[in-house]
């Protein structure tokens, strides 16, 4: 399963990566997602409210997800972070159409 985590580094983190601007984060978060039996996609550093990364990886257990996640905020490295579930075009064509199967299932407020 494909997940996005986005967050900002913390003043802490900042510092550490300012005193050794050669650090890499990819190997770190790269460690850690193939530590949970995953493999990391790809990963990007943004400016937007911060500096901080946008993460995709691809994990066989869901659960470690958020777990991946919440180790990287109490180890103090990052802060506003979302992790998001991602959709192959294969997963959410099986989406659609479970979708399509239950419509009828379903009466809306009102209805």
């Amino acid at each position: 399963m494909h997940f996005c985590l986005t967050g900002q580094y913390t003043p802490r983190a900042l510092n550490a990566i300012l005193e050794n601007p050669t650090t890499d984060r990819q190997e770190a978060a790269r460690k850690l997602v193939e530590a949970a039996g995953g493999k990391l996609v790809s990963m990007y550093s943004v400016a937007a409210d911060g500096p901080g990364v946008l993460v995709i990886f691809d994990v066989p257990d869901p659960s470690a997800a958020p777990a991946i996640s919440g180790l990287t905020v109490t180890a103090g490295t990052l802060q506003n972070v979302k992790l998001t579930r991602l959709f192959t075009q294969d997963e959410i064509k099986q989406v659609r159409q479970n979708a399509a199967k239950l419509r009828s299932s379903y009466s809306a407020p009102g209805s």
